[in-house]
């Protein structure tokens, strides 16, 4: 979890990199993105039949229901066109407001559902369809710290919280009963991680998720390591010491379950073929990160994903361009600890020699704390954006193919560490330090009683700095 430290070695080789690097991007994620989020060929000749560009909304409906579409109706791509020109930016209404830090929020597969964990043993489930109401108060069990992840399974019946301990616990979030008190009212089923002789029986877990098909759950964890547990068969099925150095994130690279990507502390995004595993060595290796590895998202079709990192970056990157082996491990010359001391100026310049990433995105900070960026929806944008928390109390979003910030949420007074966007509706919501869980829309009653204002800020309930070893 600690900010890489490297030594001063190698510093003439840095010398030719320190301007910023421009941004670019490939040819082909630009036209499959352009395919996804922009009106169709049929759309777009309808409604340019009377010169109308740039399309809107309302030309886009007008040449539908005129019948100039050919009564075809919107196609996905229209809808996100229109989806995507509707960022939610307006707000905050407060969900919740609790007494310690919000660290990680979620909206289940079809936004029926919203999970907050909290610092401490509290997780909440809002039923967002029905006033942001309480739908599930669960007081976890056998916690370390605070929750540091959760997983809702694809059916949303199951929900699995992990913590700086080796076992995730299952909660049925669908049961009756809106209290769920670990082993008191409800069980809260353990599945242990432990058993292999070389595990150290104390490792914390970073990350944890389900796969597509809800039959395994895979997570990283602060002993180097990857593994995925068997559900049906109740036991670990998969073993991998995968990095030499803290695995912080890793997910399922598409619904097959076949392909793992995961990130550590060691600046490495690696691609896990379970197909192929001989001798735990990884199907490939991307390089370009500078520091420690915070977050990883797929985008679901088992070739790109991002992942966010202490160098202050967000890369995306297409595993057809990995290699077997590191060819070059970046050498840089600080000394900094990213839980406590600001990211160093100069080090905005550096650039890796061995830079295999499609893009680069900046502007957001990764301070503090293990800060979490995302692909925005298929379905209402046709994941034209990137969005990220922030230690800047911000949710910025990117856009994937200009690279430029198009928005920038600000209203809380602490670190934004997670961020969720509905997956059908301009809603995002953001969990931050300062113990707010709000949501922005793209518009909305600005009468509201539950809209935030200036006079409702506040610094985070609990701050501890730089000796905490559980700071992440």
């Amino acid at each position: 979890m600690r900010g890489v430290r490297r030594s001063a070695r190698g510093e003439a080789s840095w010398e030719a990199d320190r301007e910023l690097d421009c941004f670019a991007m490939a040819n082909e994620v630009f036209h499959l993105t352009r395919a996804r989020s922009e009106p169709c060929h049929r759309t777009r000749g309808a409604a340019s039949a009377r010169g109308r560009r740039p399309f809107s909304t309302f030309g886009l409906v007008s040449a539908r229901e005129s019948g100039r579409t050919g009564g075809a109706g919107f196609s996905p791509a229209d809808r996100a066109y229109v989806g995507s020109r509707h960022i939610p930016t307006k707000g905050p209404w407060s969900v919740d407001e609790v007494d310690s830090e919000a660290y990680v929020s979620q909206f289940s597969a079809d936004g029926s559902l919203l999970v907050a964990g909290f610092r401490g043993s509290r997780i909440r489930v809002y039923n967002a369809d029905r006033g942001w109401t309480i739908h599930k108060d669960i007081n976890c069990k056998s916690l370390q710290w605070t929750v540091s992840d959760i997983a809702l399974s694809p059916d949303q019946q199951f929900l699995a919280y992990s913590s700086l301990s080796p076992i995730v616990h299952i909660v049925n979030v669908q049961s009756s009963g809106k209290e769920s008190h670990a082993n008191v009212n409800e069980i809260h089923e353990g599945l242990d991680f432990t058993g292999d002789e070389h595990d150290n029986e104390d490792f914390g877990i970073f990350s944890v998720k389900f796969s597509k098909d809800g039959k395994e759950v895979v997570i990283g964890n602060n002993e180097r390591s990857i593994h995925v547990y068997d559900l049906a068969a109740n036991k670990v099925s998969v073993r991998i010491r995968a990095h030499i150095a803290d695995v912080n994130a890793v997910t399922f690279a598409d619904e097959s379950g076949n392909v793992l990507y995961s990130g550590s502390d060691d600046s490495l995004c690696k691609v896990w073929d379970r197909r192929c595993l001989a001798g735990e060595k990884s199907a490939g290796v991307l390089t370009g990160h500078l520091d420690g590895v915070t977050f990883i998202d797929s985008r679901g079709d088992g070739r790109y994903f991002i992942s966010n990192c202490k160098d202050q970056r967000i890369k995306l990157w297409d595993i057809r361009k990995m290699s077997s082996v590191v060819k070059v491990r970046p050498v840089i010359k600080m000394d900094w600890d990213y839980r406590w001391m600001p990211f160093p100026s100069e080090a905005h310049h550096y650039k890796h020699p061995n830079d295999q990433s499609l893009a680069t995105y900046r502007g957001h900070s990764v301070l503090q704390t293990l800060i979490r960026c995302y692909f925005s929806p298929m379905h209402s944008t046709g994941q034209r954006y990137i969005y990220t928390g922030s230690s800047d109390k911000s949710v910025h979003i990117y856009d994937v193919v200009s690279g430029k910030t198009v928005e920038r949420l600000s209203w809380h007074s602490s670190v934004i560490r997670d961020c969720t966007w509905h997956p059908c509706y301009p809603t995002l919501v953001t969990s931050s330090w300062d113990g707010y869980v709000a949501r922005w829309e793209a518009s909305g009653d600005e009468k509201n009683p539950s809209m935030l204002v200036t006079d409702e800020q506040r610094a985070s309930p609990y701050f501890q700095p730089y000796g905490d070893p559980f700071m992440m």
